[in-house]
This record gives C-alpha cells, sequence and structure tokens, in this order.
C-alpha cells in the first residue's frame, strides 16, 4: 500500500501544479487589458497617464503644472512579472506642461498601473 500513498499524493500535487500554473497563466492576461491609475495625482498638477498608441510596453505622464510654485514629476509603471520602472523626472515651472516616459521591459506581462509620483 506504500507505493499506492506516494502515488496518489504525487497525482494530487501535479494536479494542484496544474491548476495553480494555469491560474497564474490567465491572471496577466486580464490584467495587461486594463491600465489602472492607482495613485492620486501630486497637488498641483494635471495629469493624463497611458500607454503609447503602438507600444503597449511603454507609459507615459503627459502633465501640466496649475500651481504657483515649480514641481517635479516622474511616472512610475508597475510592470507585472518584470522589475517595476521610472520614467525620467521632469520639473516644470508654474503654467508649463511635459511628459515623463518609461518602458516595462518586454519578457513581462506589460504595464499594470500608471503613477505619477512627485
Amino acid at each position: 500500500m506504500k507505493p499506492f500513498k506516494g502515488n496518489a499524493v504525487r497525482t494530487l500535487a501535479r494536479g494542484a501544479a496544474v491548476a495553480g500554473l494555469t491560474v497564474a497563466l490567465a491572471v496577466p492576461a486580464t490584467a495587461a487589458v486594463a491600465v489602472a491609475q492607482a495613485a492620486a495625482i501630486p497637488p498641483g498638477l494635471s495629469c493624463d497617464t497611458g500607454r503609447h498608441a503602438i507600444d503597449d510596453y511603454t507609459g507615459y505622464a503627459l502633465c501640466r503644472n496649475n500651481g504657483s510654485a515649480t514641481q517635479t514629476f516622474w511616472v512610475h509603471l508597475v510592470c507585472g512579472w518584470s522589475p517595476d520602472v521610472d520614467g525620467e523626472h521632469v520639473t516644470l515651472r508654474p503654467g508649463e506642461s511635459g511628459q515623463s516616459t518609461a518602458h516595462c521591459a518586454g519578457l513581462g506581462s506589460g504595464i499594470g498601473e500608471i503613477h505619477v509620483r512627485p
């Protein structure tokens, strides 16, 4: 009976591993469809964020400084399976506009979220 128990445990473990892999592979496919803007935009800035029109791995933050003081911002991309990345720091005087861009690694699952950091 001992070999039978071992085979049963291995069969259950394989089944669990296959089910876990199936779920893990399904999540990024749905997560890559929508890009959430999870973080609040820093005060004094009005920003539009999104993905590049022809490259789902490149994200941007286009901001205008509506405040009365100089501000610096950058885009932060949450890249799923790849490390998160930050774009270049952009400094805007009052009334100026500028854009920060960043690119997730191509081997990852793409952009999951886009944040504007002060």
